[in-house]
């Protein structure tokens, strides 16, 4: 495993469609670890390989749930219902934070590491991390959806919560 470099702000990479993982591959895999690790040590709730420069559709989320880090290859939101306006942040845009309508409840198709299709349920937090997640494989930013810029002295905005 390594730790990668997060692309931050204007960098152009962060506004592109992500290609779909045709092949698990030992690269495929070795990204996910990768992922996870410079998520972990920077803190965040998710990470998605366009921040690190990598133009798949794959990227981790861990809120500190208790369901430890999950993994999403070829992620599709299938389903979403109701309204969480919440705060929002992103390791990839530093010193910004703001409330964000995410929808209260999600249903999600992604392939597993070993392939398989798994479909996730998720509520509040959860849901608002794999949507995130999703936008930023869509090259969606939350700049782009941030109702109301917040004062962001809470270091947690964006980040796991803390046990």
């Amino acid at each position: 495993m390594a730790l990668r470099t997060i692309r931050t702000n204007d960098d152009e990479m962060l506004r592109k469609m992500s290609r779909p993982v045709k092949e698990i591959t030992p690269g495929i895999l070795m990204l996910l670890d990768d992922l996870k690790e410079t998520m972990q040590k920077y803190d965040g709730a998710g990470l998605a390989a366009p921040q690190v420069g990598i133009l798949r559709r794959v990227a981790v989320v861990d809120v500190d749930d208790g369901n430890g880090i999950t993994e999403l290859i070829n992620p599709e939101i299938l389903e979403h219902s109701g309204s969480f306006i919440d705060q929002e942040g992103c390791l990839s845009i530093p010193g910004k934070a703001g409330t964000v309508d995410r929808p209260m409840y999600i249903k999600l198709r992604t392939l597993n590491r070993d392939g398989g299709e798994t479909v996730i349920e998720a509520k509040e937090m959860y849901a608002r991390a794999l949507c995130h997640e999703v936008d930023h494989l869509n090259g969606v930013l939350i700049t782009d959806k941030i109702i109301e810029y917040v004062d962001i002295d809470d270091k947690r905005v964006g980040r796991r919560k803390k046990k």
